[in-house]
């Protein structure tokens, strides 16, 4: 009888099946999710870039006659907003409310003024901005006009509620949105528009308040956030693609 070497041959191991699959499956899945949110990001682009040309065409159109009480519950920021309109009536101005703002001009407030027009109805006018030192009305009183008035400018939807860091105290006269809704009801008025008028920027006499401040502008950063996405699904390619070649090596 031959003896036999008393020792083991060595057989490469395969890779483990099960272990190649996971990092297969891993990879689809982070690959799909990252084009997903690609794929929704232009989307989101092609949105953002249509709002922004119905907006324009808005802003610079001619400007048509405030929509009535009957159409306010087809208003909306959607279809309305920016929309360039002309109103007529009488302004309330004791019944005005000052709402913190932050402009070019530097921090202030933005005076909102009811004017009730010819029907009875109250439109909340943002007459402009005033510095915090000429907050009170007494000091410009010239520029409250009395009788009828008119005025053109950009239609905003009523701001609810206050901002992210601070809310509204209608109690105290603290307002920090312009919250039109709110404020009629904290003067005892009624029938009011869900909406504002950002008055133009015709001077007002004595130059306060400034009107015509309204910023028209949308951030639009989609492209390179698209872009990002598709980059990230790329490198999860590359890198389930390096984990499965490692493996195999083993």
């Amino acid at each position: 009888m031959n003896d036999m070497p008393n020792s083991e041959v060595q057989v490469p191991k395969a890779p483990r099946t099960s272990r190649l699959i996971g990092i297969g499956l891993l990879t689809l899945f982070f690959f799909l999710v990252f084009i997903a949110l690609g794929v929704w990001q232009v989307e989101r682009l092609s949105w953002k870039l249509d709002l922004i040309a119905r907006v324009d065409a808005r802003v610079h159109a001619a400007a048509v006659a405030v929509p009535n009480e009957a159409s306010w519950a087809a208003v909306t920021a959607g279809n309305d907003e920016y929309r360039h309109v002309t109103a007529s009536g009488r302004f309330i101005h004791d019944k005005s409310a000052l709402v913190y703002a932050s402009t070019e001009r530097g921090p202030g407030f933005w005076v909102l003024t009811p004017l009730q027009i010819d029907t009875g109805a109250i439109v909340y006018i943002n007459r402009g901005w005033v510095p915090t030192d000429r907050k009170d009305a007494a000091g410009r009183a010239e520029g409250n006009p009395e009788g009828t008035v008119q005025v053109t400018g950009l239609l905003r939807m009523t701001e609810p509620g206050g901002t992210l860091l601070r809310s509204n105290d209608p109690a105290d006269g603290r307002w920090y949105s312009r919250d039109v809704e709110a404020m009629g009801k904290t003067a005892g008025l009624s029938r009011i528009a869900p909406f504002f008028i950002d008055a133009d920027d015709t001077p007002n006499p004595g130059g306060l308040p400034v009107g015509g401040l309204t910023i028209v502008r949308f951030p639009n950063s989609h492209l390179s956030y698209a872009l990002t996405w598709f980059a990230m699904a790329v490198l999860s390619l590359v890198g389930g693609a390096i984990l499965i070649r490692a493996e195999r090596r083993r």
